[in-house]
């Protein structure tokens, strides 16, 4: 080789390692791209199905409207969190637990990265046994894949995006629907015991005193839209039951599905490619619904409160939306903790007399409460004494969530929200399971058909201490992390 070739090769040897010198100099000075994804799975089942929801079984006749898996994908550069709302009364942790293997293996989402919901809907395809309802197993199979599904073309939908928190207070459609009434108002609950408080008590009846809590009226919400300005999706959080009044033996995502398709015509999202996805959890709302009892009511076709309901979180929503601030990038974080926690059961005395009432039956549909709670004490004996509880938090930014496999109290969720060590926070509720009701202990000490023992409401008197200082302490500890 020649100098003059030595020297060129030297010169192209320099021009590279300076190129990769710059390069290297640029990936460093990269700043990390915030990415989102969105979309939705159809659940809804075949006709002939059980309806989650009441005491007694029902089976579904008509589709009034679809059922959805409405999901979200966050990416931040490093880690990534996925919710799947779903509506469904209740989906339990097996489901849960198949849903988010077959999502870790397909993306590689951890799962505790992954949160899945049930909206509440009482027109749902029963997904977990309740009272008097099973689920078909093909469905709980089928609901695992398409819950899966769901995230998965969520994560196919992932690009550039930007996010905003909001809220907004929603209060005339919330109301506490456990009330302290006069001596002598309340019958033995099916126990043969006098509550202290009734659920659902007659409407502006002269023996109301008072509820016997507060209400949550915060609407908070997330949501993320294209550099370009395309909305992508916005989740929301609001402590509502559920509002029913459905059409018979109808299937319907109630309230949640029509805020879903609400919002995204109020934003101008329809038609979009990919679609835009609107989707409402629920907050804490165990002891919460839509109804004023302190006044008469009144009659409405079917499905005209959901309507009601659904327009006005809407409108509140959409307006508090067009004062967010917008951010590039926000980090992304997540932990859960197993907790194990007793299980409350018949004394020996209680279930024989349990079994006798059931005998006496003889097979046929309960329709009295003391057979419907007997029948419940004979299935609650086969629990185990004690269950595992999944509780969850996850970080956006120094936003928090905390998520509980229950239909929660809703002084447990404002007690999240003040103690919070990540700020604004908010509770999902009958996230990745359904372990029953959660009242606190001085609920319990109050009585009445949230805290009556059942399947629908088991864990032990201390449940909500536990569970409340486990989501307190991820959340410290995710902020923590932040640092």
């Amino acid at each position: 080789m020649t100098a003059t070739e030595k020297g060129a090769g030297m010169r192209v040897s320099w021009a590279v390692l300076g190129a990769i010198a710059v390069l290297s100099a640029q990936a460093q000075d990269a700043s990390p791209v915030f990415r989102a994804g969105a979309a939705t799975a159809n659940i809804t089942p075949w006709l002939g199905v059980s309806i989650a929801g009441n005491m007694n079984d029902r089976k579904a006749a008509f589709i009034h409207d679809e059922l959805h898996v409405r999901c979200l994908v966050l990416d931040d550069g490093a880690k990534q969190l996925a919710f799947a709302v779903v509506d469904s009364c209740m989906v339990p942790r097996e489901i849960v637990l198949d849903a988010k293997q077959r999502i870790t293996e397909a993306t590689q989402i951890p799962a505790e990265h992954v949160l899945i919901s049930a909206t509440h809907t009482h027109e749902a395809a029963c997904a977990t046994p309740v009272f008097q309802s099973d689920p078909d197993p093909e469905y709980q199979k089928y609901l695992a894949v398409k819950i899966s599904d769901g995230v998965r073309c969520a994560v196919n939908n992932l690009a550039p995006a930007q996010i905003a928190r909001g809220s907004v207070t929603v209060p005339d459609q919330v109301f506490n629907r456990r009330w302290k009434m006069k001596e002598g108002a309340i019958g033995p609950n099916p126990f043969g015991v006098v509550d202290k408080v009734q659920m659902n008590p007659p409407r502006a009846s002269e023996n109301l005193i008072e509820p016997s809590g507060p209400i949550d009226p915060e609407v908070a919400f997330i949501m993320v839209k294209a550099p370009d300005g395309r909305p992508v999706a916005l989740f929301a959080n609001y402590s509502l039951h559920y509002v029913g009044g459905e059409g018979p033996a109808h299937i319907s995502a109630d309230y949640f599905g029509m805020f879903a398709d609400r919002i995204q015509d109020l934003l101008g999202a329809d038609r979009l490619d990919p679609p835009f996805v609107g989707a409402m959890t629920n907050g804490t709302s165990g002891n919460i619904n839509n109804i004023n009892f302190a006044v008469p009511g009144e009659s409405k076709p079917p499905y005209a409160q959901m309507r009601h309901v659904a327009e006005a979180v809407a409108q509140d929503v959409y307006r508090a939306s067009r004062e967010v601030e917008w951010l590039d990038y926000v980090s992304l974080d997540a932990a859960t903790k197993e907790l194990t926690l007793g299980v409350r059961k018949a004394t020996p005395e209680e279930l024989e007399l349990a079994r006798e009432t059931v005998r006496k039956a003889e097979g046929r549909e309960m329709k009295t409460l003391p057979e419907i709670y007997a029948r419940e004490t004979v299935l609650l004996a086969e629990y185990p004494d004690t269950v595992p509880v999944t509780v969850q938090a996850l970080r956006i930014g120094n936003w928090g969530i905390a998520a509980i496999p229950c239909e929660v109290f809703v002084e447990i969720g404002l007690d999240i929200k003040a103690n919070s060590a990540l700020k604004p926070a908010f509770t999902i509720e009958l996230a990745n399971g359904y372990n029953g009701y959660l009242p606190t202990a001085a609920h319990h000490e109050l009585g009445g058909y949230e805290t009556w023992r059942a399947r629908s409401s088991y864990l032990e008197v201390g449940a909500a201490d536990a569970i409340q200082s486990a989501a307190l302490e991820l959340l410290s500890q995710l902020e923590g992390r932040s640092k």
